[in-house]
């Protein structure tokens, strides 16, 4: 999930932060490609209307 699409979603930045209950501060240091479990955070907030897309995630090898 791209940081864009979910600024987009939300309509801006304060707006997308009031509704994951973080701050501005925070979704600015976010990479372009958000951290994982706030993907699938954001995908449960939005009824999947923003996709976490688990392809763009790699899985971590059991050993």
């Amino acid at each position: 999930m791209k940081k864009n699409d979910v600024i987009s979603h939300f309509g801006t930045v304060t707006k997308a932060a009031e509704a994951l209950g973080l701050t501005k501060s925070a979704i600015s240091q976010w990479p372009d490609e958000i951290p994982k479990l706030r993907a699938f955070e954001i995908e449960r907030l939005t009824d999947g209307k923003l996709n976490a897309e688990f392809s763009h995630y790699q899985q971590v090898p059991s050993n």
